[in-house]
């Protein structure tokens, strides 16, 4: 499947707040939104009135980028969330907190969603002692998450556990880093979720 392959930076600046597609850098002087707080371009600094179509749309793209899935996967997530019962931002929200690559990224074990959708799609990571190999598999409350058996692969994960150790894990999950090893201990609720986001904007503009 199609995937972005530019610049990850322009993307943060675009929406207006860190994404955290580039893992450390993004917390440090090095970030791009730090040193350019405006939008990539000509034009980027110019102030633009924004419609309320287009609030709606720079929010789905906001949701899409930071857990770096295309426009056919978040329209399937959608209509999953659109059929449950409840508050379907909500649901739409778990079911994107629920795939096995952010899981990997929310435990530490990734410096960002691209890394940890990576080391998934190579085997690295196993979900109740079998491996998976789709960054797309969603997780359910009591899977353990844990790393290869391989001494030479946990090295590597170890070294960037290092990285991520300030990094809050959130309290849907359970994390034991001596072990590379972690377990969802419930769904995630809406106030688990700490990025700015608007879902009810999203809900807005599929309801079109």
């Amino acid at each position: 499947m199609a995937r972005y392959r530019g610049a990850v930076c322009r993307l943060c600046r675009r929406e207006g707040t860190k994404l955290f597609l580039k893992g450390e850098r993004c917390v440090s002087e090095k970030c791009a939104l730090n040193r350019r707080a405006y939008s990539p371009g000509q034009h980027g600094k110019a102030r633009i009135k924004l419609s309320d179509y287009a609030l709606q749309l720079r929010e789905k793209q906001k949701v899409r980028r930071i857990y770096g899935i295309s426009e056919h996967q978040f329209r399937l997530y959608f209509k999953r969330a659109a059929k449950a019962k409840g508050i379907t931002g909500t649901i739409l929200l778990q079911l994107l907190e629920r795939r096995l690559d952010n899981v990997t990224f929310s435990l530490g074990f990734a410096t960002s969603r691209t890394h940890a959708r990576q080391i998934v799609k190579h085997r690295f990571v196993f979900v109740n002692s079998r491996p998976v190999d789709i960054p797309s598999y969603s997780v359910k409350p009591n899977d353990i998450i844990s790393i290869k058996n391989d001494e030479k692969k946990r090295k590597r994960i170890r070294e960037t556990t290092k990285l991520t150790k300030e990094r809050a894990v959130p309290p849907w999950l359970d994390v034991q880093r001596e072990n590379l090893q972690g377990t969802v201990t419930k769904l995630a609720k809406r106030e688990d979720i700490q990025f700015p986001i608007q879902e009810q904007l999203i809900v807005e503009l599929y309801s079109k």
